[in-house]
């Protein structure tokens, strides 16, 4: 049985079907609400309902404080419909050519930049331009039929093979593969299933405000497109780029992010380490990365922060910077990187 779901302030109204969740349902008429994970991870697509009934699912209860529950907010990426809603959520404005699909993508390039770490190149059909915003994802489709999300760590050009980077997480199916020997390999010129683009984490360019980039690990890929996106298209905004890692070498493309910092004058770039070792001879910052921000931006009233990373970084600095620092809750955007027993970001 489907329902009705009205949004505001915007009054668009979709219907829902069996077993479609609200941000589902949103998507196949093409509103596109906030929402990252689709899992229940992080709080991206959270949104408040102003009347009707819903399962809401275990996940909320995890992720919302008890006081957000109580006042109506739930994960439209989990929650279902059991009758008509109203709900109140921002809505993200797409260009009419950024259109979700499936198609073919072959292997054209394996790069191993640290030991755990690779860029896959992709070439996508070259029939129709692949059209996205530089810090949306997309997914992998295995042949069972589960799938793997990976952020796209290239600009769009609608030329160029589209980059990913991998972490390796022992044991998990698709990253295994990558990763592998012999027959197990994923091997150049192989052919994969992907949807996309996916996520609603890209560049806001109708802001001049200043940009705080936070990345934990892989979660520099997405910043890596918007940074390619920014340079290309000359955009003039002062940018701090605050990276973290445990040692120094999971911050497998420094030398890029120097070399921005030495090049471009309106780019500064703070690398952090949580669990250097003496024999890392690190002489940098160190803590956790998110704090980082703290310590030299403590009033973020008048700034736009994009994070992307694990969901502890993105989760703790969405409340601190919200909390403590004066971050306006709208000018907070974030992408949760889970591991791949949860099927999402590796």
């Amino acid at each position: 049985m489907g329902y009705k779901v009205t949004v505001h302030p915007s009054n668009h109204q979709f219907e829902t079907t069996e077993g479609q969740t609200i941000l589902d349902a949103a998507l196949a008429a093409g509103f596109v609400l906030p929402y990252s994970c689709r899992s229940g991870s992080c709080s991206t697509c959270k949104g408040k309902v102003i009347s009707g009934t819903f399962d809401a699912g275990p996940a909320p209860a995890q992720i919302l404080s008890a006081d957000e529950i109580s006042a109506g907010y739930t994960l439209f990426c989990q929650a279902h419909a059991t009758s008509d809603m109203d709900i109140e959520v921002r809505e993200v404005r797409m260009a009419s050519d950024i259109q979700i699909r499936k198609m073919p993508a072959r292997v054209m390039a394996l790069d191993k930049v640290a030991d755990d770490v690779m860029v896959i190149s992709l070439q996508l059909p070259a029939t129709e331009p692949f059209r996205y915003y530089a810090g949306q994802y997309i997914e992998f489709i295995l042949k069972d039929g589960k799938r793997r999300s990976f952020s796209m760590a290239s600009a769009p050009n609608g030329t160029e093979p589209v980059q990913l980077h991998i972490r390796h997480l022992p044991g998990g199916v698709f990253t295994d593969h990558v990763f592998g020997a012999g027959a197990t390999q994923m091997k150049v010129r192989e052919i994969l299933r992907v949807e996309g683009p996916l996520g609603s984490f890209f560049l806001r360019d109708d802001s001049d405000k200043p940009i705080i980039f936070l990345a934990s690990g892989t979660g520099f890929a997405p910043i890596k497109a918007m940074m390619e996106h920014i340079i290309e298209k000359g955009i003039i905004r002062p940018v701090t780029l605050y990276w973290g890692g445990r040692r120094p070498q999971d911050l497998y493309m420094n030398e890029l992010a120097q070399q921005w910092d030495r090049d471009l004058p309106f780019f500064t770039y703070v690398p952090v380490i949580s669990d250097a070792t003496p024999e890392d001879a690190w002489t940098g910052r160190t803590g956790f990365v998110h704090k980082a921000v703290i310590q030299d931006f403590p009033d973020l009233s008048g700034h736009q922060v994009y994070a992307c990373g694990a969901p502890i970084v993105v989760n703790s600095a969405r409340t601190e910077y919200t909390g403590l620092c004066g971050l306006p809750e709208d000018e907070f955007f974030a992408d949760s990187f889970t591991s791949e027993a949860d099927a999402i970001h590796n």
